[in-house]
């Protein structure tokens, strides 16, 4: 919606031309170059394990969660002693 507005500008100042500027038919990118990188290229975390700088951020804050996942169930399987077996007495008629 806002890029028909400012269309319909950019036609009203092409129309009516002030005389100390000149008209500007290019179209402007906006946030558009926001994808562009800058530095070294990122990878998926299985292309490359052994250097998390270099991986996508949504992989890494998915290995991140996991792993602190892990630990804590770990943590509370260790503490918690695990499951425990139960003997089932059986009733003899």
């Amino acid at each position: 919606m806002a890029s028909l507005v400012r269309g319909a500008a950019s036609l009203t100042r092409i129309t009516a031309p002030s005389s100390k500027s000149p008209i500007q038919l290019i179209h402007r990118r906006g946030l558009a170059a926001a994808a562009d990188h800058h530095g070294s290229a990122k990878v998926a975390c299985w292309k490359d394990p052994m250097s998390p700088s270099k991986w996508k951020e949504e992989h890494f804050v998915i290995v991140s969660l996991t792993g602190w996942g892990l630990t804590f169930y770990g943590g509370y399987k260790l503490f918690s002693g695990g499951k425990k077996e139960e003997k089932l007495v059986e009733a003899s008629v």
